[in-house]
């Protein structure tokens, strides 16, 4: 079997995604294990923030890769968190470390019927998903969120000057990009309530002084470019390479 046959089949045929599967998601260093560590204190400063503070929350990690995320949060106390990708190599390096992370791909397991999430975490960028698969992937998640329950996803940044252009055309499976606003109005069109953007903050490696200079520079261009979007009647306010949104499942219940 070929590598693009394998990616096929990893999909199970149904996503459009082929060279990087929306079911796998893979940003690590060279040093797999060093990752542990350092992709832990990008997590903590963007993502931790909008996790119930409930240590027996029920956790959902799609597309966890060696499990960073989920590492993290063990660490920090919570006990119900799965991870789950398609990708048998990558799993192996979480469960090596004894993490909960397990092969599955993301929709057929939020097809299935079970026991509610109190949060879905999507590791890989909804970018690499369709406009249909977007809306099909966000009704998934809604259904099987607890009435309440967090979804949390990513995603490139179409406003962000210098890379987002670059961003979503540098990868065959990147279908689309999003702005603060758009991603907001998604998650709203789903169903979900008190969506709301957050940038993805880069310069969090506080060991390193270059990143103090780096975050001058980024929030003096931010000033910059925020008074040019006023200029044509935008109010953009998030440039970051990518950013977040976190919304809430409505409290009423499932849909249907």
């Amino acid at each position: 079997m070929t590598d693009h046959e394998q990616d096929v089949d990893r999909a199970g045929g149904e996503l459009t995604a082929r060279i990087e599967p929306f079911d796998s998601f893979w940003e690590a260093p060279r040093d797999i294990e060093k990752g542990y560590s350092s992709f832990a204190r990008f997590y903590a400063h963007n993502y931790l923030p909008h996790i119930p503070e409930r240590r027996d929350a029920s956790i959902l990690v799609t597309s966890c890769g060696p499990g960073y995320f989920v590492n993290l949060l063990r660490e920090r106390g919570y006990t119900a968190v799965e991870g789950v990708d398609s990708f048998p190599a990558k799993v192996e390096h979480a469960t090596r470390r004894g993490l909960p992370c397990h092969v599955a791909r993301a929709f057929p397991l939020l097809e299935a019927d079970g026991t509610p999430y109190d949060v879905i975490f999507a590791e890989q960028e909804i970018n690499h998903l369709t406009k249909d698969e977007i809306l099909r992937f966000l009704a998934l998640c809604r259904r099987r969120l607890a009435p309440g329950g967090t979804l949390i996803v990513h995603s490139i940044n179409g406003t962000a000057p210098l890379t987002g252009s670059e961003s979503r055309h540098g990868n065959f499976d990147h279908y689309n990009s999003f702005t603060e606003y758009s991603l907001v109005q998604v998650l709203e069109y789903s169903g979900f309530e008190s969506a709301r953007a957050f940038p993805l903050d880069l310069y969090v490696f506080w060991t390193n002084p270059l990143n103090y200079v780096a975050l001058g520079v980024h929030w003096l261009r931010t000033l910059v470019l925020r008074l040019n979007f006023r200029l044509v009647g935008k109010d953009a306010r998030i440039f970051t390479k990518k950013l977040g949104a976190v919304a809430r499942a409505p409290s009423g219940g499932h849909a249907p």
